[in-house]
C-alpha cells in the first residue's frame, strides 16, 4: 500500500461525510460533512480541495449494498458519485463495501450521549470513518 493520507467518504442524499487518515494509513478521523450538490458539483469541488490540501494518494468512497450483497438504489448513487468524482481527481477513487456503518455509527453516537440535530451532523463523518478504517485495516491484513 502507497504511503500517504486517504479520504473515506460517505455518499448521503443531504450530507457527504468525509473522514481522513494519518500518512501511515493507521486512523482514520472525521475531518468535516460536505453538503450534497448532485446537480452543481460543488460537493466534488469541495472533496477536490480536500484531496489537495490534505495531499490524499487516494479516496474511498462507500459502497452501501444491500444486505443480499446486490446494488439498490444507495449503492448506484455512490458509484455515480465515485465516478464523477473520478473526473474531477488525479489520485486513484476506490469503491468499499460498507454495509451497515451509518447504522453502526449512529448506535454507537446515540452510545454516547450525542443525539438530534447534534447526531445528524456528525454521523456522516462517523459513517466515513467507518468505511476508510475498514479500508485500511483490510489493506494491513492482507
Amino acid at each position: 500500500m502507497t504511503r500517504g493520507r486517504r479520504l473515506g467518504i460517505d455518499v448521503g442524499a443531504v450530507r457527504v461525510g468525509v473522514a481522513v487518515c494519518d500518512p501511515d494509513g493507521v486512523l482514520a478521523t472525521p475531518l468535516v460533512t460536505v453538503p450534497r450538490d448532485a446537480d452543481g458539483g460543488s460537493d466534488l469541488r469541495a472533496i477536490a480541495g480536500l484531496v489537495a490540501e490534505h495531499e490524499a494518494v487516494g479516496v474511498v468512497v462507500g459502497l452501501p449494498r444491500t444486505l443480499a450483497g446486490r446494488d439498490g438504489p444507495a449503492a448506484e448513487t455512490a458509484r455515480a458519485f465515485a465516478d464523477a468524482l473520478s473526473g474531477v481527481l488525479d489520485v486513484p477513487v476506490e469503491l468499499s463495501d460498507e454495509r451497515l456503518t451509518t447504522v453502526v455509527a449512529t448506535r454507537q453516537l446515540r452510545e454516547r450521549g450525542v443525539k438530534g440535530r447534534k447526531q445528524r451532523a456528525v454521523v456522516d463523518q462517523a459513517a466515513a470513518v467507518a468505511i476508510l478504517q475498514g479500508w485500511l485495516d483490510a489493506r494491513r491484513r492482507r
